[in-house]
């Protein structure tokens, strides 16, 4: 039975090793010898990594495959064309040609109102028009040997263009009389009924274009520079469970906002079935940058110390304890952005058997992550 003096030397030599091994093999310090002496002492095995035989260990290749950063946001959506139908002039309103949630086409007819007097204002001009052009044209056309002074046809020539004048004003008056679509789209709720008197600026119903609509999200400014016209966008929303729509960045604006910190970006997406409705909350995915050959390994494979990763490379049939920079973290795998080749041979499992230049022997190649 040992007595105390020896087993806290047994304690203090044991916390000596292990502190070596965390921090020695990384500075390249020289082994105590206390602990020279001990690891002499002490048992010899394939378990241990030490001067007997290899550790066993598992291995997994780093591999390259694709790596997509994104920033996801909120937006909303809206129609690519919007706009509230108003009447231009008072009037009765006598037919309406839509039905709410009907698909116009641009210049269609949606409202007419009451044209009886303004016909008559038409008729009217039109006859003082024929009778004024009448007179310009006898005029002009006098026989030889009658006379007509240069005023009185200079007088002729005015009163004809004041009457086509007057034609051209009652004809456009009667245009406003009929509201029409300005371009195709679908129409909202019909906000008039037959036979109301309406005001100029009185909503008659909406119209939205959302055979393509657009979804506008904030990013933060520190991804201003990676954020183009072009890039890929993922929506998705609670009212469609897992369906995602696929869009494209459109606009982004030339002003970041002070107060947040943030660019605001319009998106453009296909809605040919129009399941997208304006002010639908969406949630946004935006792809900033992809790398197509980005080196991968299993997410086991690291050991880290502090703020800083290691990985334990297999060359030579020894296991090479080498620092790496991560990028980004996927499922059951992690982006190596430095430290390592691809091909090259990682240890996922008997890592915490081993020590830098330890002799190793694989006892199994896994050619995909583990989880």
């Amino acid at each position: 039975m040992r007595t105390l003096p020896q087993l806290a030397i047994l304690a203090l030599l044991g916390g000596l090793g292990a502190a070596w091994h965390i921090y020695g093999e990384q500075f390249g310090l020289p082994r105590p010898l206390a602990l020279v002496g001990l690891e002499a002492a002490a048992p010899t095995g394939p378990q241990r990594g030490g001067g007997g035989g290899p550790v066993g260990v598992v291995v997994s290749p780093v591999r390259t495959g694709t790596v997509v950063d994104r920033s996801e946001s909120v937006g909303t959506v809206r129609a690519r064309d919007a706009v509230t139908i108003t009447t231009k002039v008072t009037g009765i309103v006598q037919a309406i040609r839509f039905q709410e949630g009907q698909n116009v086409q641009e210049g269609e007819v949606l409202v007419e109102l009451d044209a009886a007097a303004l016909r008559a204002e038409l008729d009217q001009a039109r006859a003082l028009f024929d009778d004024a052009r009448s007179q310009l044209v006898r005029g002009r056309g006098l026989q030889p040997g009658q006379t007509i002074t240069a005023q009185r046809l200079e007088t002729l020539e005015a009163l004809t263009r004041q009457a086509e004048g007057r034609v051209r004003q009652a004809q456009a008056k009667l245009e406003e009389l009929r509201v029409t679509a300005p371009f195709s789209g679908r129409v909202g709720l019909r906000q008039v009924s037959v036979g109301a008197l309406v005001q100029p600026g009185t909503v008659v119903t909406t119209l939205d274009d959302i055979s393509r609509v657009r979804v506008e999200f904030a990013v933060p400014e520190v991804y201003v520079a990676r954020v183009r016209v072009g890039s890929p966008v993922i929506a998705r929303s609670a009212a469609f469970g897992d369906r995602r729509f696929e869009g494209r960045v459109l606009v982004v604006d030339t002003r970041i906002d002070t107060t947040t910190r943030t660019v605001r970006v319009i998106s453009e997406f296909e809605n040919p079935q129009e399941v997208l409705k304006p002010g639908l909350f969406m949630t946004v995915d935006i792809e900033m940058q992809r790398r197509e050959d980005a080196m991968l390994v299993a997410e086991e494979a690291l050991d880290p110390l502090g703020d800083r990763n290691f990985v334990f490379v297999v060359r030579d049939n020894r296991a090479k304890r080498v620092e790496v920079r991560l990028g980004q973290r996927l499922q059951g795998e992690v982006e190596v952005l430095s430290g390592v080749r691809a091909g090259e041979m990682v240890v996922v499992r008997g890592i915490q058997r081993l020590r830098n230049d330890a002799p190793v022997r694989v006892v199994e190649t896994l050619t995909r992550p583990t989880s």
